[in-house]
């Protein structure tokens, strides 16, 4: 017979509940005492600070004895700190819209729920919300595991003053979304072409003969799919609860771990955690060995590529810059080293920005 008596332990823990509910009120209190001490000692304080965030749920995850996953705790700790962030400063966050979008979710796992979110119709909106300080940070999309990168993102990074202040890692699961009732009555499909690109095979095997068209964002074409007769959109769970669209077919992405990665895009440059990344936008002569001599130094200071990407240069027919990610911060010496020796190989260096890893 079990020795647990099912009222004492529902008083444990509405005693627990209690206590608990007191320490992120005292939490909240203290966030209150940061900003006033910021606004003292700081002319234009920078009240999101994605070093001292990144170093509190890597914490959680270290300090973490289970049964909770480190995912639930990350979780839960981010909305503490977006709701106490909420009373410094409330941060604005412009995102590819419309709502719905992954992006939208991307945002939302960054800066939590508190933060208030700018649904924009294109990449280059967000950007330039951002750029003119309307936003203070926006979230666009980068690269995706089975596509590669997203060209909108990519070119917009040539030429803007912003800095990438972090990235998110998010796990997308594409959805066949519509108000009909079969298959057979779809007419035309609607999603952003990366969705096209990740989902073709199930496309090709179950609706190969029908039309696809190509929108800005997947909520976009969650938006038609509910306003049109006999159309349908390839968008995730979010979409289809907003548009009151039902689930035809889930999870027809073609890869199991199909994973975006996104931007947060700021003006901010952002300190050395000890486990960060960097972003590059490097430029070449058009000339025999120019692209080894853009990856040897990387190599012979022990530094870590994680990507690389190349785009036309849109300034000469047949040049190209390319994109690199490495492991670590501008200031630390072996890519400080390696961007001296560059300088003798590259027309450009741009530091697109230093950040945290992806928190799980």
């Amino acid at each position: 017979m079990s020795s647990y008596k099912l009222p004492e332990i529902r008083t444990k823990i509405d005693q627990l509940d209690e206590h608990i509910q007191e320490l992120i009120t005292q939490r909240a209190h203290l966030a209150g005492d940061v900003a006033r001490a910021k606004s003292t000692e700081e002319k234009t304080p920078s009240f999101y600070r994605p070093e001292r965030e990144a170093e509190v749920l890597r914490n959680v995850m270290v300090r973490n004895k289970g049964p909770l996953p480190d995912e639930t705790f990350t979780r839960i700790f981010r909305e503490i700190m977006s709701s106490c962030l909420a009373l410094q400063n409330p941060l604005k966050i412009a995102f590819l819209g419309p709502e719905g979008t992954y992006t939208q979710a991307a945002a939302c796992k960054q800066f939590g729920h508190a933060a208030q979110n700018i649904p924009l119709q294109t990449i280059g909106e967000v950007f330039r919300e951002v750029e003119a300080g309307t936003a203070q940070y926006g979230v666009v999309p980068v690269e995706n595991s089975t596509e590669g990168g997203v060209n909108q993102t990519l070119d917009c990074f040539i030429k803007t003053p912003l800095k990438i202040c972090g990235e998110i890692d998010l796990p997308v699961h594409h959805h066949l979304l519509s108000k009909v009732t079969e298959l057979a009555k779809i007419k035309r499909i609607y999603s952003h072409q990366q969705s096209f690109a990740q989902c073709y095979k199930w496309l090709d095997s179950h609706l190969p003969s029908i039309e696809r068209i190509t929108v800005n964002s997947n909520a976009e074409a969650a938006q038609r799919a509910a306003n049109e007769s006999g159309a349908a959109a390839i968008a995730g769970q979010i979409a289809a609860e907003i548009y009151q669209l039902q689930i035809m077919a889930s999870c027809i992405e073609d890869e199991v771990n199909n994973t975006t990665r996104f931007a947060v895009l700021g003006q901010q440059d952002v300190p050395s955690t000890g486990n960060d990344k960097t972003s590059l936008l490097l430029a070449s002569p058009n000339k025999p060995g120019a692209l080894y001599h853009l990856l040897e130094p990387f190599a012979e200071n022990n530094v870590s590529m994680t990507r690389i990407e190349s785009r036309p240069s849109r300034q000469s027919i047949w040049e190209y810059v390319f994109f690199v990610d490495v492991e670590g911060h501008i200031k630390d010496a072996p890519i400080v080293k390696s961007l001296q020796t560059l300088e003798n190989h590259t027309s450009l260096i741009k530091h697109l920005g230093s950040y945290p890893r992806a928190i799980p």
